[in-house]
């Protein structure tokens, strides 16, 4: 009796699905602690994160719930964004205001 190969082909599109499913695991795990980064500021800054994000985006290969985890990861940045900027307004106002005399 002769052996018959019964595999399915992939689907069109599984390679790059996957890919962009591992680039997105991978950008959750370490860009909360880039941009945590060190006395010296962010590792690598939101800016390189976004563009990454976006560059999956323009791929036209994204499914729904890549979609969805990419839109996470954005508001991640957006919220970190506004956090830099918070605390910075304090620092500015304090650089302004000179020095205290009692």
């Amino acid at each position: 009796m002769a052996f018959m190969d019964t595999t399915r082909p992939l689907p069109a599109g599984h390679m790059m699905s996957t890919l962009i499913d591992q680039d997105i695991a991978h950008i959750r795990r370490v860009m909360p602690l880039s941009l945590a980064g060190d006395f010296g500021g962010p590792i690598l800054p939101a800016s390189y994160w976004r563009q990454r994000l976006h560059r999956l985006l323009d791929t036209g290969h994204v499914n729904k719930g890549q979609l969805c985890e990419i839109d996470s990861l954005l508001l991640i940045l957006d919220l970190h964004e506004l956090n830099v900027a918070s605390a910075c307004v304090p620092l500015a106002k304090q650089a302004n205001a000179g020095p205290q005399h009692s």
